[in-house]
């Protein structure tokens, strides 16, 4: 059976579990539109239980009856398919390896052990319908903006300091006594800390929420930067690089996932573009701040302070300012208050019935993302493509210094200036990727809400291209003195275009391409184009000394060039390819051959002239039926 197969399976199982235990009729579905009362898992009790409860002492409290059968509309089927879907992917659901044939111990005191709840499920806490202020889709619009913009600022911070230390690095050499390339390090072991930092955040994220790692991560970073700032020697230095990136890797991991908490289908695409414009432009703002610090009076120590300073500042707001996005945690809390006021000790959250399981956690967090990335084609040339990308860019960081420090006479703060055309060409991409926003919504409506993966790559082909000019450019300009520096300086306007188009959409087909594995797909990824964002650097010098600037750029752009068709291969056999995969579920509409579900379809009946509103209605869960087919 395919791995997909496995996991749809699962899931069923588990909302069949929390539908009913015993029932085995099909629920009725309509049209996603109409007024629907679906039971749930907070939702379903016998009437006898509904009595009982309703004699239950409150402990005085006026008591609201929360759990009834919910009117459901679209928002309402999309949270409860999207909470199944989060319970069903988080670490510890399964607890298969952790079962006990061990006799049970004693209850205590002489007790026997008490009843069983009349019906577990009745005691877990839910969202009280679509409009409930705890869930974080229904914050204001002023708390959202906030919320992402003191995100936003902890992103930057992160990728700022991965790169404010290119331009100390001679600095560094200097004072140690050590060559260039181990100067270099400090640059390559905080992004090996980038590479190894999200296989722990995440899975914590999916445990405890979206606060927790962010605040604690970010007090990592500050106390590992000033560290860094206060070292005595190279190897504290070195060292304080790498887990300054391991805690600075867990905005990159987990603020992503905040947005799409926070925002729904119709606004998150515009909140990621916008966030990982914030991602990209960090590293690229730092080298001209660390170049003017480093060759004032202040020192190369002081663009580790800087970083701190910043880290500092995010912590703080982070800490007193941020508030938990993740719907089962949010629950987590709201059953906890409910316990404390009720004095009902069986009142919980589905969350708290999770426990760490470390083969699940190894499997989803290791084991998985390497089968993907070895073993899915897409996966795997993708992978490769962006991590050609993402190791080019920190090594311009060496780069850029030999064409206008070694060309044309900047020192290190004026060289660090010439990224802004880098910088102007990701702004470029992020507002393209963002005016397209409106018709690929209009796609998304006429394929009945189910999106097709390989919409996304024509702009990665664009960028691709781009990225290759850029890089011709840039050499064969950048290599003599008697042509002026703002030409291989606007090159970087087609590399930065061409560097955030190709990541903002490559990381989006693979979202749309592996669905309920995308988290296992992109970590597998980001392994990958970390380890080459770490080494690039290392040989830069080699490669532009021996070769020249010229021949080093027209190296590095031929294998750019060779590498353009990946995505116009996906683009026009990515389906097939996808059909044949284990992992990449085949969806009725997301592949040609494959029909979108129609209006008249048995599982949706439409009454009248009703419009179907099928961007919903691909969020309501399978039947048994379905999954059969499946």
């Amino acid at each position: 059976m395919e791995e997909v197969d496995r996991e749809l399976i699962r899931a069923e199982e588990d909302a069949q579990q929390h539908i009913s235990p015993t029932s085995t009729e099909r629920i009725p579905r309509r049209a996603s539109n109409e007024v629907e009362r679906v039971m749930t898992a907070s939702s379903i009790s016998t009437s006898s239980s509904e009595g009982a409860r309703a004699r239950r002492n409150t402990g005085g409290l006026s008591r609201i009856p929360t759990q009834r059968d919910l009117e459901r509309h679209p928002t309402e089927l999309s949270r409860i398919n999207t909470a199944r879907s989060q319970h069903s992917a988080t670490v510890g659901r399964s607890l298969r390896s952790r079962e006990s044939r061990k006799p049970l111990p004693n209850f205590g005191a002489g007790k026997p052990f008490p009843p069983l709840l009349p019906n577990q499920e009745d005691y877990v806490v839910e969202f009280d319908g679509p409009d409930d202020p705890y869930h974080a889709q229904n914050w204001s619009l002023k708390k959202k903006l906030l919320t992402a913009a003191m995100l936003g600022y902890t992103t930057m911070t992160s990728a700022f300091a991965s790169s404010i230390f290119s331009a100390a690095t001679s600095y560094v050499a200097a004072e140690f006594h050590v060559s260039s390339e181990v100067g270099i390090l400090g640059v390559s072991l905080f992004v090996v800390g980038f590479a190894t930092g999200p296989t722990f955040w995440a899975p914590l994220s999916e445990l405890k929420g979206r606060r927790m790692p962010i605040v604690i991560a970010m007090f990592g970073f500050s106390v590992f930067s000033i560290a860094c700032a206060t070292a005595k020697d190279l190897q504290t230095l070195l060292i304080c690089r790498f887990f300054a990136g391991f805690f600075g890797a867990c905005p990159l991991a987990v603020v992503a996932a905040v947005f799409s908490d926070m925002f729904n289908n119709a606004t998150r695409g515009i909140a990621i573009t916008i966030f990982s414009m914030a991602v990209f432009t960090g590293p690229l703002l730092a080298p001209f701040v660390g170049g003017f610090i480093s060759a004032s009076y202040l020192g190369w120590r002081w663009t580790m302070y800087l970083a701190s300073i910043m880290g500092w500042v995010a912590f703080i707001l982070d800490f007193i300012f941020l508030g938990e996005t993740y719907p089962p945690v949010i629950l987590i809390e709201k059953a906890a208050e409910l316990r404390r006021r009720t004095k009902n000790w069986g009142i919980h959250a589905k969350q708290e019935e999770i426990e760490i399981d470390f083969k699940e956690l190894l499997q989803k967090n290791f084991t998985r993302p390497m089968r993907l990335l070895f073993g899915e084609p897409i996966v795997t040339l993708l992978s490769v493509y962006m991590a050609f990308i993402y190791g080019l860019l920190y090594l311009f960081l060496t780069a850029y210094p030999f064409v206008f420090q070694g060309v044309h006479g900047f020192n290190s703060g004026q060289s660090g200036l010439a990224f802004f055309g880098m910088i102007i060409g990701q702004l470029l991409a992020g507002t393209v990727v963002l005016l397209m926003q409106p018709a690929y919504q209009r796609k998304l409506v006429a394929n009945n809400g189910v999106p097709i993966p390989e919409w996304r790559l024509p702009v990665v082909i664009a960028g691709g291209v781009a990225f290759t000019a850029g890089i011709f450019w840039f050499g064969w300009s950048g290599y003599r003195a008697d042509v002026h520096w703002i030409v291989p300086a606007a090159s970087g306007i087609l590399t930065g275009f061409g560097l955030m188009a190709i990541f903002l959409q490559a990381l989006n087909y693979l979202v749309d391409a592996y669905l309920m594995f995308a988290a296992s797909a992109i970590a597998g990824n980001t392994f990958l184009r970390s380890l080459c964002g770490a080494g690039f650097p290392l040989f830069a010098t080699y490669m532009f000394n021996g070769l020249g600037i010229q021949w080093a750029a027209t190296l590095l752009g031929c294998v750019a060039a060779v590498l353009v068709p990946i995505p116009v291969i996906f683009y026009l056999y990515g389906h097939k390819i996808r059909a044949k995969s284990k992992f990449a579920p085949t969806l009725p509409g997301n592949t040609p051959g494959v029909a979108a579900p129609s209006n008249s379809s048995n599982d949706t009946a439409v009454d009248g002239d009703d419009v179907v509103d099928h961007a919903a209605a691909s969020n309501v869960p399978k039947t048994n039926v379905e999954t059969e087919k499946a």
